[in-house]
């Protein structure tokens, strides 16, 4: 791995980091979510900071290049990061369709009620 790209892993995570700790600051990312993230980049610090640990890998999965299997690496994780939130996103899509049918009954109900006292009235009077 070259110097100049180990430079930028370097500059990027770090970059990361900040921003990461920006934005919980802020209250614009929860810590749970952030905490993939940040190992992501530490993983790629470490990379970077020890390159021997991916030219390892990279021949011992039979890379050719150290870049290539770091991309390749990126690509996997961000992936499975792909998969977890889409599932997440269909837990809450389930969660939200609940939420919205309860309603709707809790509505056809009330406006039961409303019917329910009007007649009621009206009989008495």
């Amino acid at each position: 791995m070259s110097p100049l790209f180990r430079v930028i892993i370097i500059l990027v995570c770090l970059g990361t980091s900040l921003f990461l700790h920006r934005s919980i600051k802020k209250a614009k990312m929860r810590i749970e979510e952030s905490i993939f993230w940040l190992l992501f980049s530490i993983l790629l610090l470490v990379f970077a900071i020890f390159p021997f640990v991916p030219d390892f890998m990279a021949r011992s999965l039979g890379i050719y290049s150290t870049p290539n299997f770091l991309f390749l690496l990126v690509i996997f994780i961000l992936l499975l990061r792909l998969f977890h939130t889409h599932v997440e996103l269909g837990k809450l899509e389930e969660k939200v369709n609940r939420i919205v049918q309860d309603m709707a009954l809790d509505e056809r109900k009330e406006r039961e009620r409303e019917k329910h006292l009007e007649v009621e009235q009206e009989d008495s009077q």
